[in-house]
């Protein structure tokens, strides 16, 4: 149900409430709720109302649904949006809309074009947001697990965007700690001319072909000098390495169609002295204290179930005490609004950060929520492939690579030209996107590589886009101008199929603002199946170019409204809408 439609209705009910509130010398009533009923049969839209408030007035809730339905009756306008309702069970109000009400979204949808379904930004629920997502440590090539978080994070960005938040993407690279450790000293071994399995290699070292690819690049880079101390060797080897790969996961990035307006280094927050002065505003309002030598954070006066080290005996800090600095810098930025997409390993530092924020905030008087800032949680990503788990990719060693699931989705071959080459690479990229976000984050997902290449109504991006497609086909052989079908006849659309599909079309709006709410975007997903499946069966239930031109054109309209809509949700995925397929 359009939103305008939705409201009217509820402010007419609001009336009826208040006038037979006042006539009978009854309590407040609360704003009415509308619902969508479970069987399509039972109306458009239903309103319990009446049951809420029988208890409250001591009035039978059918006779007060009666009473109600009598008061709407005479409103002006009422009959314009209203055929008919009936009263159902103990007191459910069903409405049927009149079939200009039904119709009005065909018309919405051509106006509005790509914007159908925005909300302007002065109604926006808040000014502008940050989201982090992918954040990956600058050790390797991304894997599918950073592809999830990825497709979720732009995606949710995408979302927020429609409700007219301003939003920020944020990338925070963890490029301290000993992991960075680890990655030189893995070039370092490679540079020593040893691989993974000599004995000499290094325990903790990272196996993948892509410290052989660092280390042959660091010989051959300008500037390369062999005669550098130990100290400097190992310092000269760490930043190159991080480069490097910093360049490659940028390159994933661009293959998977993400970009991001900032990329924040842990490591400045070292060099700006950001750690240190957290830590010292944290001992100085007592919300740490000394022992085994150690200094701990109060994070159970937060709600953790124990406190938690901040900084260990050796003088090094735990990993969190940089996220809390980070996220001083977030809200000091004056994000106010602030979404962390990560793995559900993540969970266990939410308290952490949390209470050290809290901490900060009583230092700083500052009014930073408690539930600051907000998570997003994926579980992790399994892939299959001619019905058997893939566990690794040889350039990463131990782990599939973002780059893998898109190349093997589209298909990918050394034969292919560079055309073909960069049309697969979309259908890869495509699939890759649309199938990490059709699950709720926090569900575990099996990624099937065979599925992706599918061609058929199975492979749920397929579906979606060839819907779309098909009625591109459909436009295309009509050959008319877009403005004529403005002028349509929707009065025309009588049939059931057609019934169905205006519904969903109506839905769109109200969709993209309860997913952006809920944080949800694989409920944009879900309703892009739904209409997908909706056009499919009025394509098959009702022929469009029929000699009566009149209805032909009313069909076309429909048609067109609904392919913006497929492309307007598609892009807010990240996906593309192709007109031939």
């Amino acid at each position: 149900m359009l939103l305008t439609n939705k409201n009217r209705l509820i402010e007419m009910l609001g009336a009826a409430l208040q006038g037979l509130a006042q006539e009978r010398g009854l309590g407040e009533a609360p704003q009415p709720r509308l619902e969508r009923p479970k069987a399509v049969d039972h109306g458009d839209v239903a309103c319990n109302i009446a049951l809420q408030l029988s208890k409250a007035w001591k009035l039978n809730p059918r006779e007060l649904a009666q009473a109600l339905v009598e008061r709407l009756e005479q409103q002006t306008g009422y009959s314009d949006l209203i055929a008919s309702c009936d009263i159902a069970g103990p007191g459910f109000i069903n409405f049927r809309l009149s079939n200009t009400a039904k119709t009005a979204v065909v018309q919405e949808v051509l106006t509005a074009g790509s914007q159908f379904g925005q909300l302007a930004p002065e109604n926006a629920p808040a000014p502008s947001a940050m989201i982090e997502f992918v954040s990956a440590n600058p050790t390797g090539p991304l894997h599918v697990g950073h592809g999830r978080q990825a497709a979720l994070g732009d995606a949710l960005a995408n979302l927020l965007a429609t409700q007219g938040i301003k939003v920020h993407r944020e990338f925070y690279y963890n490029d301290a700690g000993v992991q960075i450790a680890n990655l030189a000293l893995s070039v370092q071994a490679r540079l020593n001319g040893l691989k993974p399995g000599d004995t000499a290699w290094p325990e903790n070292a990272y196996n993948g072909e892509y410290i052989a690819e660092i280390a042959s690049a660091y010989k051959v880079a300008p500037g390369f000098r062999d005669d550098l101390s130990d100290v400097e060797k190992t310092e000269a080897i760490r930043q190159f390495a991080v480069t490097y790969l910093r360049n490659e996961q940028d390159i994933d990035l661009k293959i998977f169609g993400v970009k991001f307006d900032c990329y924040y280094l842990e490591s400045s927050l070292y060099t700006d002295g950001s750690v240190a002065k957290i830590v010292e505003e944290l001992e100085s309002i007592g919300k740490t204290y000394e022992s085994e030598g150690a200094l701990w954070l109060k994070t159970t006066d937060d709600g953790d179930d124990k406190d938690r080290v901040m900084r260990k005996s050796d003088g090094t800090f735990t990993y969190f005490v940089p996220d809390v600095a980070y996220h001083t810098s977030k809200w000091n930025r004056g994000f106010q609004k602030v979404i962390n997409v990560q793995g559900s390993d993540h969970h266990g530092t939410i308290a952490r950060v949390r209470s050290g924020l809290q901490g900060v905030a009583q230092k700083r008087g500052w009014d930073i929520p408690k539930t600051y800032p907000d998570y997003v949680l994926h579980k992790m990503v399994t892939v299959m492939r001619h019905g058997e788990e893939v566990k690794i990719s040889k350039r990463a060693g131990s782990y599939v690579t973002v780059r893998d699931l898109v190349e093997w989705s589209g298909g990918i071959t050394p034969e292919m030209t560079a055309d073909e080459r960069e049309l697969a690479l979309q259908r890869g990229r495509d699939a890759v996107r649309f199938f990490l976000i059709s699950r709720k984050a926090d569900t575990e997902f099996v990624f099937d590589i065979d599925l992706a290449l599918q061609q058929n109504d199975e492979n749920p991006v397929f579906y979606v886009q060839y819907a779309h497609a098909r009625i591109c086909s459909i436009l295309t052989q009509w050959g008319g101008q877009a403005s004529d079908l403005k002028g349509a006849d929707l009065s025309l659309l009588q049939s059931k199929a057609s019934d169905h599909l205006l519904r969903r079309l109506a839905e769109y709006p109200e969709m993209l603002t309860d997913a952006a709410a809920d944080l949800a975007p694989h409920a944009l997903a879900f309703y892009l199946r739904d209409l997908a499946g909706d056009f499919h069966t009025f394509y098959n239930a009702d022929r469009v170019l029929v000699d009566d031109a009149a209805l032909k054109l009313a069909r076309l309209a429909l048609l067109s409204a609904t392919r913006q809509v497929l492309e307007n949700g598609l892009k807010v995925l990240g996906v593309s809408a192709p007109a031939k397929m």
